[in-house]
C-alpha cells in the first residue's frame, strides 16, 4: 500500500479576451477497491460563475464549470492524496481460450435458466464496440493475430500482445497528435502512451474482445542520485481488458507490465475522448497556448524547494 500526493495544473493563455467559457474537468481519481481518495481540491482561476459535479456514463466524476466574464488566462489546478494498494491478481491455474471470452460477449443479454444475472457483463459488452475515435481497423486486427493463436488462453494472449507492442513500437514524444489514427501508428511504428493504448484496444476489439482506455498517473523514478523534479511528470494511459474468469485486468503496453500500486487511476472510457482531463468550448480568445504540469509524489518524500 502506498500513498501519493498528485498535483496536476493546466494553464491556458489567450491572445484575446475570452468572453464565455464552458468546461468539463475529469480530474478526480476514482474510488476503487484498491484505491482510496483521501483528499481532493480543484482550484479554478478566475473563479467560475457556475460549477457543479456529476458522474458521466462510465462513473467518472466530472466537474462542470462556466466563466461568463472576460479573461485572458484560465488556470485549473488539482491536488489530491490517494492511497493505492496492489490490484487483485488474476486467478492462477485457471483460464479459458480467448475465443470463449469472445463468444461470451456475443451471447444474448438474457439470463440462463436458473440464473438471476445476465450472461454478458454489459459494461464489458459496451467496451467491445468500435467508436468514432477507434473504428474497426483491419491492420490492427491483422497485427494482433500472432498473439491470438487458436485456443490460446486469454491471459497469455493479452500479455503477449502487450509485450509485442512494447517491443515493436518506439516511444517518441511529439511523433503523433491526439488525432493520429491507429493505422498511422502501425505504419510509423512510434508514438506515445495514448497511441499504444489505442492500438491495443483496436487489436482486442477487432477480435471481439472487451477492453477499455484507462487514464491516470504512474510514479516514475528520477535518475540515480538525482532529486525528483516537480511538474515534469505526465498523465499516463493504459488498457484494462475483460474476461469472465478474471474480470478487468490492467495492461500497460508502454512499459510492458501490468498495473500495480504505482498506477493511480483517474478515469476510464472507450477511448481518449471519454477521459480528456479538461475540455470545453470558448467564445473569443484568439490563439491559445496550453501548459500542463504534473507531479506524483510518494508520501514521506520531501518536495524540493
Amino acid at each position: 500500500m502506498q500513498r501519493y500526493t498528485v498535483e496536476h495544473e493546466t494553464r491556458y493563455a489567450y491572445t484575446a479576451p475570452v468572453s464565455q467559457s464552458w468546461q468539463l474537468a475529469r480530474l478526480t481519481p476514482r474510488g476503487l477497491p484498491w484505491q482510496s481518495l483521501l483528499s481532493h481540491t480543484l482550484r479554478i482561476d478566475p473563479g467560475p460563475d457556475e460549477r457543479h459535479e456529476a458522474p458521466d456514463s462510465f462513473g467518472n466524476r466530472v466537474t462542470h464549470f462556466g466563466l461568463h466574464g472576460a479573461h485572458r488566462v484560465l488556470r485549473v489546478a488539482m491536488q489530491c492524496r490517494v492511497e493505492v494498494s496492489a490490484r487483485p491478481e488474476p486467478r492462477s491455474g485457471v483460464d479459458h481460450p480467448w475465443e470463449a471470452v469472445r463468444d461470451t460477449l456475443r451471447l444474448p443479454h438474457r439470463p440462463r435458466p436458473g440464473m438471476a444475472q445476465p450472461v454478458v457483463d454489459l459494461d464489458a459488452a459496451r467496451m467491445s464496440e468500435p467508436t468514432m475515435l477507434l473504428p474497426l481497423s483491419e491492420a490492427a486486427r491483422a497485427y494482433a493475430m500472432p498473439s491470438l493463436a487458436r485456443g490460446r488462453p486469454w491471459l497469455e494472449a493479452v500479455d503477449d500482445l502487450m509485450r509485442r507492442i512494447h517491443a515493436d513500437f518506439e516511444f517518441e514524444a511529439g511523433a503523433t497528435t491526439v488525432s493520429t489514427s491507429v493505422d498511422e501508428v502501425l505504419h510509423q511504428r512510434s508514438g506515445v502512451c495514448q497511441d499504444f493504448a489505442h492500438l491495443m484496444l483496436a487489436c482486442l476489439r477487432g477480435h471481439g474482445l472487451a477492453a477499455r482506455y484507462v487514464s491516470g498517473y504512474l510514479l516514475t523514478d528520477p535518475p540515480p542520485g538525482q532529486p525528483r523534479l516537480m511538474g515534469v511528470d505526465a498523465s499516463h494511459a493504459w488498457v484494462a481488458a475483460w474476461s469472465p474468469l478474471h474480470g478487468w485486468v490492467e495492461f500497460d503496453p508502454t512499459n510492458r507490465q501490468r498495473a500495480d500500486a504505482r498506477y493511480i487511476t483517474l478515469a476510464w472510457g472507450s477511448d481518449f475522448a471519454d477521459v480528456v482531463p479538461l475540455r470545453g468550448v470558448i467564445l473569443g480568445g484568439g490563439h491559445q497556448d496550453m501548459d500542463v504540469a504534473v507531479s506524483v509524489i510518494p508520501e514521506g518524500e520531501l518536495s524540493p524547494c
